[in-house]
């Protein structure tokens, strides 16, 4: 008994570990400038340029953060310390931009709006809260000029 006790304390020990490390992880992206966002990518069988069958499947929430020509991302019950995702706003393709369907307003954040960006030859999708989509709207027109940059498609 003592034997499962110990262990029992062990894996209640690392938990609160993991969570202290998550909250603190936040709190040092936010503070960094950073801003909520979640993302999805369309996964394999999936048609991106449609909502799948589940719709709120596949959202994670997440912090964006700017790093010069990079939009990183962070997925909030991640451990890895490093970003999950990073969009180099020189190749962003704009495809779409929807409201939330029905099923996935209860997935995001209210009055999301969704952006469904193509980075080369990936997609993913992006909902933010009208304040960040305006700020990510303005660092993407923001690049410098030349050849390479974000562009809307038609």
């Amino acid at each position: 008994m003592g034997a499962v006790a110990t262990i029992a304390g062990i894996l209640l020990l690392l938990g609160c570990l993991c969570l202290g490390y998550l909250a603190v992880r936040r709190v040092r992206l936010m503070r960094g400038g950073g801003v909520d966002v979640c993302l999805r990518r369309p996964g394999p069988g999936r048609r991106p340029a449609r909502v799948p069958r589940d719709a709120a499947a596949g959202w994670h929430f997440g912090v964006g953060k700017y790093q010069g020509n990079e939009f990183a991302w962070y997925r909030l019950t991640s451990l890895r310390p490093g970003a999950t995702a990073v969009l180099d706003r020189t190749g962003v393709e704009i495809v779409e931009r929807r409201h939330p369907e029905s099923a996935e307003a209860y997935a995001l954040p209210q009055a999301a709006s969704v952006l469904r960006c193509r980075v080369g030859e990936r997609e993913v999708e992006l909902a933010m809260t009208p304040g960040v989509l305006t700020g990510f709207l303005s660092w993407l027109e923001s690049a410098p000029p030349g050849p390479a940059g974000y562009r809307v498609a038609s």
